[in-house]
């Protein structure tokens, strides 16, 4: 049925940048020195004639979405960037209408075939994994939302509701979500500060005697340096998850540099997150680990919020890795695993308590996991890729309009600020940190967050026919 407040997909284009690193950044036993973004415009236009562009941007985060031992990274990225391409093309001819919740989860049936396409032309040695798909689609996804919300001159969270769309969440969810409809799982107005999660690599230093080759840009160098310089009270901690000794040290380490530069601070409130990368073998290790760092330092195992993907992010293939033990203790989120509705369902039953949402996994993915993970009483984190610029701003719209997400990771400032070099005079809140916490009330305009046409044309390396 086609509503008076439905778009059309006129057009879709999209351009590559790559960004080099401030310095590299170690996890999942992996280095990564650079990112490669995906700009994507996209034009609609309403049942009335009006048109509208909206954008999206991510980094395609290759080394994280498709770890492999059979195909390079190189391989692996210019396949992501070749499904992007595809994607975006196909689009653009489509010419699907409707709601982007509608028109998204449309264009998602087809990332498959797109898929084979690409390791076909490619000859890769081994399918796109899903989770790299999502990756690669996303700046399209984003860039849909964010026209729908200019041609209403509305926030995009704000048009979720029924009078915008026909088919409620069992559409999409199934019946336990009969009569319910996304705009109840969101905020109307974004949380106006959010605390700001830093991460520690795992390559990091810790203190000023730790760093061995100053970058001398006038960023901080280390964490403790951090830590003066943004107040920070939300740390991320990367772990190696099998060296059981070196991860309890790692946080033993951070515990003892946190307490020392918060007390100067007068600060006496700040927690962690303990992410594995899926590395540990087995929950055996994470109760170790937690009981080795309650018995060393309980005040650090207080901090610790909640642990992230300990084990393989293949749940059917790792039915063993039931984590029940491990929840009792302390949340356990899925993450790699997170790549639809059956995968939530399915960590619900080896005893994940907890579920992080990426924007890089699709915006209308996001917000359906988002509903879901409520539902169930999940606890729920909005967590990073180094998004920088425009992907940071749409990653904290989403977690600022989910009312249980309480803290946004941001890490792009740490690792390659020079892709937010120009947004910040736009947003400052956003990227100049104060008491730990961006300023998540500045996004509110229309689309998701209120970036104007002619400011992203301006940033963006899109050269499209497309008017501003």
């Amino acid at each position: 049925m086609t509503r008076d407040t439905d778009i059309r997909i006129i057009s879709a284009q999209l351009a590559f940048k790559r960004f080099a690193y401030r310095t590299p950044i170690k996890f999942g036993g992996r280095v990564v020195n650079d990112a490669e973004v995906v700009d994507v415009a996209v034009e609609v236009e309403s049942v009335d004639g009006r048109r509208a562009i909206g954008w999206g941007s991510m980094p395609m985060g290759n080394t994280w979405a498709w770890p492999s031992d059979q195909v390079d990274g190189a391989g692996t990225l210019a396949a992501m960037m070749s499904l992007g391409q595809r994607v975006v093309e196909s689009a653009s001819v489509s010419g699907l209408s409707g709601h982007p919740l509608e028109i998204t989860h449309e264009l998602a049936g087809g990332y498959a075939d797109l898929s084979l396409q690409v390791e076909t032309e490619l000859s890769c040695p081994q399918p796109m994994p899903v989770l790299a798909q999502l990756v690669a689609t996303s700046p399209l996804e984003a860039a849909v939302f964010d026209a729908y919300g200019k041609i209403h001159n509305a926030n995009s969270y704000d048009l979720l509701g029924m009078p915008f769309i026909d088919r409620d969440l069992s559409e999409y969810l199934g019946p336990d979500f009969a009569g319910e409809y996304l705009d109840q799982y969101t905020l109307r107005r974004p949380k106006d500060h959010m605390p700001l999660y830093h991460l520690v690599g795992a390559l990091d230093p810790l203190t000023d005697a730790e760093v061995e080759s100053p970058i001398a840009d006038g960023l901080p160098e280390s964490l403790a340096q951090w830590i003066k310089a943004d107040g920070l009270t939300h740390l991320k901690i990367k772990l190696s998850g099998d060296d059981l000794d070196w991860d309890v040290a790692r946080v033993m380490g951070i515990e003892q540099v946190a307490a020392e530069v918060q007390g100067g601070l007068g600060i006496d409130q700040w927690c962690y997150s303990a992410d594995f990368n899926e590395k540990c073998a087995n929950v055996e290790y994470v109760l170790d680990f937690l009981h080795k760092v309650r018995e060393q330092a309980p005040a650090a195992f207080d901090r610790i919020q909640y642990l992230e993907q300990p084990t393989h992010r293949d749940l059917k293939a790792h039915p063993e890795n039931r984590m029940h033990a491990a929840a009792k203790v302390k949340p356990v989120v899925i993450d790699e695993s997170l790549v639809d509705y059956a995968s939530l369902q399915l960590s619900r039953e080896l005893g994940y308590t907890g579920v992080a949402l990426k924007a890089c996994k699709g915006h209308h993915e996001a917000l359906l996991m988002g509903a879901a993970a409520q539902k169930y009483g999940l606890f729920l984190c909005v967590q990073d890729l180094t998004c920088i610029g425009y992907s940071f701003l749409h990653s904290t719209s989403l977690a600022a309009r989910i009312p249980t997400v309480s803290a946004i990771e941001g890490n792009g400032r740490q690792y390659c600020p020079a892709g937010n070099d120009v947004w910040e005079p736009t947003y400052p809140g956003m990227f100049q940190i104060s008491n730990g916490t961006v300023r998540s009330a500045e996004l509110i305009g229309p689309g998701l967050f209120g970036c104007n046409d002619a400011t992203a044309y301006q940033l963006t390396a899109i050269d499209r026919r497309l008017d501003v």
